[in-house]
């Protein structure tokens, strides 16, 4: 049975699955929809087209669903699009996309946000970590397993399995013990940390990195887990249209 508290407003036309919590003074508009298992803390807010899979857990004070921050907006019916066992903490705030784009904001699965401003159009992948009061520019993605250190500004893509880190976020090596806790090989850490020198420390051009990189993974053929994420690797750094962080 759903538990909502007496003091929430939840619009009659939500979809909202049989055992949600709801906590007190929380609002959640008529075109929201939230997955099986989901507890959502109180005084958040969830609006707007916003889709939310199972097991999320939202802490008092996010505010979901909103507007895009875009000044052309005009209402169009865009929308957040959150995957499964995210754990979005206090004020974090997630905007829908605008029509400049695909007019969709999209998190992925087994992602952290504490405190932490996503804007309209961002792509957030798997097992990403967001800290507290980071900031994240329109239109950029977060790959697998990135981290995205406390009081950064992300304007630039993170690839994935990468520490960014700063005022004007910049690559802080690779995410070895997040790795580690998710069950990566040594061998495939090992490797993953090699692909992020050939890009960042070799001192070759983007073109030349992503060439070597795309190397490293047909040589990695016998081993299918560190050939996969190293071309995983290469593909998000390859369809990059804002380009990656430096």
């Amino acid at each position: 049975m759903t538990r909502i508290h007496a003091s929430a407003v939840v619009d009659s036309k939500a979809e909202i699955a049989s055992d949600v919590e709801i906590g007190p003074y929380s609002v959640i508009g008529p075109n929201v929809k939230i997955g099986a298992g989901s507890k959502i803390g109180s005084h958040t807010v969830i609006e707007g087209y916003t889709t939310i899979g199972k097991e999320n857990n939202f802490a008092h004070f996010a505010a979901i669903g909103g507007a895009p921050q875009d000044m052309k907006y005009r209402g169009e019916p865009t929308q957040l699009i959150i995957g499964d066992r995210n754990t979005i903490r206090e004020f974090t705030t997630i905007h829908t996309g605008t029509s400049q784009d695909e007019g969709i904001t999209r998190i992925g699965d087994d992602n952290c946000s504490s405190n932490a401003q996503i804007a309209g159009h961002v792509k957030v992948s798997d097992w990403a970590i967001m800290g507290g009061m980071s900031g994240v520019h329109q239109f950029v993605r977060i790959g697998q397993h990135a981290m995205l250190g406390g009081a950064s500004a992300l304007v630039q893509d993170i690839p994935p399995f990468v520490i960014a880190a700063g005022d004007k976020a910049s690559p802080h090596g690779i995410n070895v013990e997040g790795l580690k806790r998710r069950g990566f090989s040594t061998e495939t850490i090992s490797a993953l940390r090699q692909a992020y020198k050939v890009l960042y420390k070799d001192g070759l051009s983007f073109e030349e990195a992503k060439v070597e990189i795309q190397k490293m993974a047909t040589a990695n053929s016998a081993d299918a887990a560190t050939a996969e994420k190293l071309t995983e690797f290469h593909d998000f750094i390859a369809a990059s249209t804002r380009g990656i962080i430096r």
